[in-house]
């Protein structure tokens, strides 16, 4: 890392976007970015080992963390659950920071629960349209994307067989997002309201009511 990156690091109370762009940025250049993706996505093909030593020198430097949404969360999702055009079209985008992803899991009263969120995404044609709320969002007022799980079957005979996972557009209309102050004043989590918000139905990874699959 350079000094002086490494230096307004050490100064920052609260990393911004910008710091984070930029350290992705150096990653970028020495093809450090995604360290446990496959060579042919563009990652490194490190081992274990390799990883995980990469990883301690970059706290004992002081380095910030990569951001983990896209990378570590929703990549190796797609690698493995996406359609082609969904790989082909998403993952460059993670890699270059075109995309800036937030997870959108848990809600109120379905946090550690996972099985039991209530936001509905119901098919309407080439779209779902997607009601109801997510909460403790990191970042996501950084956010252009999302990555939701959502209840497409409320009938389905055990909860986790009626979830999908869906992409969403952050800039769709009706969406909200509103922050969540900590008790030292800090703004890092979020709750984000989602109000007949459409999604293409092309934007859902893997098969429909899968999501718990696919997410696990």
């Amino acid at each position: 890392m350079s000094k002086q990156l490494s230096d307004k690091v050490r100064k920052a109370q609260r990393l911004t976007k910008d710091y984070y762009l930029e350290w992705h940025a150096f990653l970028r250049e020495r093809g450090w970015m995604a360290r446990h993706w496959p060579v042919e996505h563009g990652g490194t093909g490190w081992t274990p080992v390799q990883k995980h030593i990469f990883e301690e020198e970059c706290v004992a430097a002081g380095a910030p963390r990569s951001i983990p949404f896209g990378l570590n969360m929703l990549g190796p999702v797609i690698i493995r659950f996406g359609t082609e055009a969904q790989k082909v079209y998403y993952l460059p985008r993670i890699l270059n920071d075109d995309d800036w992803w937030a997870q959108g899991y848990s809600e109120p009263g379905a946090g550690s629960d996972l099985a039991s969120v209530k936001m509905t995404a119901v098919r309407d044609g080439d779209h779902y349209i997607c009601n109801g709320q997510k909460t403790w969002t990191t970042l996501g007022h950084f956010a252009n994307r999302i990555f939701c799980l959502v209840r497409t079957d409320p009938n389905a005979p055990k909860r986790q067989m009626g979830i999908s996972f869906l992409l969403i557009d952050m800039s769709s209309p009706g969406i909200e997002v509103r922050p969540i102050y900590t008790l030292e004043g800090e703004h890092e989590i979020n709750e984000v309201f989602f109000t007949d918000v459409r999604v293409p139905a092309e934007n859902i990874v893997g098969p429909e009511n899968d999501g718990w699959t696919v997410a696990k």
